[in-house]
Formats: structure tokens, sequence, C-alpha cells
């Protein structure tokens, strides 16, 4: 394990599969971990880590992945959309559209998400997530119990503007929330400049 490697070297030592991607894809249904520069900052666009190993598929009936994708109905698959307002959960991004600073478009499927829910139970919930977001967080979890405990600890005030929040789908920046996102990115000199003019008003 650990070993990392490229979809040619795969190809060379495998000349007689076909569609490397889709068997790739294939493995990690059935808990093959592989890494992708996504999850691993240190390989290139073309490199893979093998991580861990998951169901031993060249077993007898071992090669079913548990949770195939096909189990989702096409009616299923709209009213999760619809839930999401057709927008990848992780990222926020919507089908069709180009990714930041790219040419490649989103397309939208849908997920399972582990959420650990109050008295540490564990659900399978479906979730909208692009391909990107689906591949790079696979085997991730949501903390419902852990976020539903801090919005307990909160104000009144504080709950009522994550409210808003939530109506609105979408977090409302404050002018003070804007004026550090500015600030944030002046070069040092400026950012000298602002703190001096602070200092004396």
């Amino acid at each position: 394990m650990g070993e990392v490697f490229t979809k040619t070297e795969l190809r060379d030592a495998f000349p007689e599969t076909s569609q490397i991607d889709r068997r790739m894809r294939d493995l990690r249904d059935r808990g093959w971990k592989i890494a992708t520069n996504r999850d691993d900052p240190s390989l290139t666009s073309s490199e893979h880590r093998f991580v861990a190993m998951g169901a031993e598929v060249w077993k007898p009936g071992q090669s079913k992945a548990k949770t195939p994708a096909s189990s989702v109905t096409a009616t299923q698959r709209r009213e999760i959309f619809e839930a999401d307002e057709y927008l990848c959960r992780v990222c926020g991004i919507a089908a069709g559209e180009v990714y930041e600073g790219g040419v490649e478009t989103a397309q939208l499927d849908v997920a399972r998400r582990e959420v650990i829910r109050p008295g540490a139970k564990v659900a399978t919930e479906m979730i909208t997530e692009c391909r990107r977001c689906r591949i790079g967080g696979r085997g991730g979890q949501a903390d419902l119990a852990g976020l539903l405990g801090r919005l307990g600890q909160m104000s009144q005030i504080e709950r009522d503007h994550f409210s808003q929040w939530m109506t609105l789908d979408r977090r409302d920046f404050s002018m003070m929330e804007r004026l550090w996102g500015q600030y944030r990115t002046l070069p040092a000199e400026s950012r000298k400049t602002v703190r001096d003019t602070m200092r004396r008003a």
C-alpha cells in the first residue's frame, strides 16, 4: 500500500482491460481507496496512490458493489436533485457550469453520505454532488449530532442569523466580513497602511 501509479502504467500492466477509469470507479464502489491529487496534494494530476484494499473482487460473490448506483431510481434521483436545488452540496456548482480556472464543466450525480446522528447512530443519506467532489470526498462523514449540539450553544441572535442563511440557502456576508476579505487580498505594504490608519482613528 502507498504505491504511486499513473493510468498509463495501469493500462500497460493490464492491456486486456478496457475502460480503466470505469474499472477504478468500480473498485472504489467496492471499498478500495485510491487517492488522486485532490486527496493528496503531493500527487500530480496524472498520478494516483493505492491507499487501502476493499472487497476481494477476484473471489466469487465479492465483485458486486454493496451500493450500486443503479439502486437509485430515476424518480428518486430527480427528487434528490430537486431537494438540493440542482446544486453540488459540497462546492455549490450547478450542472453544466465551468469550474473556476478551467474548461471542465460540472456533471451532477447522486452520492451516499454517512451522517452521524444524535445518539451516535450512523445513517446513510443521499446527496447531490458534482463528479469532482464525489471522487475527491469519498469516505467522508457529516456530523449532524455535532452541528445540532453547537447550534444549541448559540445565542438567540446567532440562531436568528443562522436561520436567515438557511432560508436563503446561502451565507449573507456582513459588511465587516466583506471588508476583511478585501483587506486579506491586499499586498503587505497596503495592509500596513490599513493598520496604521486604524491605529490613528
